[in-house]
């Protein structure tokens, strides 16, 4: 389902950039699926790669380079797709741009529906406070086990032999 909803608002973001942005043109609706469907592709395999070999430029730019890199794989499936036309490097600024801003308003809207990892010692909010929660309002502490200290034979410390 959330795979469904992400392709529907790449959809609608791909869709915005062909009519905001005068460079960027598809000619039907199962271009624009299969426009759809490429970039998710390449998102999920092309971009990792690429931003992984980028990383300085990345970096250097305070994250700009993100854009670069997803008007290159913009730009790639225009000339991937037949029916679906990127003019120029500047238009497919401009079509990476509003897809990431319609992706960002969609996560707002929607609530971030990626993978969800581990949970926090303590059991969320507060993490590793022992389950205490915001300062320890009405939750008691848990108790601490004291570990058994071990006893070290003597001239058998902290010693390494090489």
């Amino acid at each position: 389902m959330q795979l469904l909803v992400r392709w529907c608002v790449l959809a609608v973001g791909v869709t915005m950039a062909t009519k905001l942005v005068n460079g960027i043109h598809c000619d039907s609706r199962e271009t624009l699926i299969v426009v759809v469907l490429l970039l998710s592709f390449f998102n999920a395999i092309l971009k990792p790669v690429l931003m992984l070999f980028a990383m300085p430029f990345i970096v250097m730019t305070l994250g700009l380079g993100i854009v670069v890199i997803n008007a290159l794989l913009f730009s790639l499936v225009g000339n991937l797709v037949n029916g679906f036309y990127v003019d120029g490097f500047w238009s497919a600024i401009g079509g990476a741009i509003i897809v990431s801003l319609t992706n960002l308003v969609a996560n707002a809207l929607l609530g971030n529906q990626g993978p969800r990892g581990p949970r926090p010692p303590g059991g969320g909010v507060g993490g590793g406070m022992g389950g205490r929660g915001f300062g320890g309002f009405g939750v008691p502490p848990r108790p601490q086990v004291k570990q058994p200290e071990k006893s070290v034979p003597p001239g058998k410390g902290d010693v390494i032999d090489i």
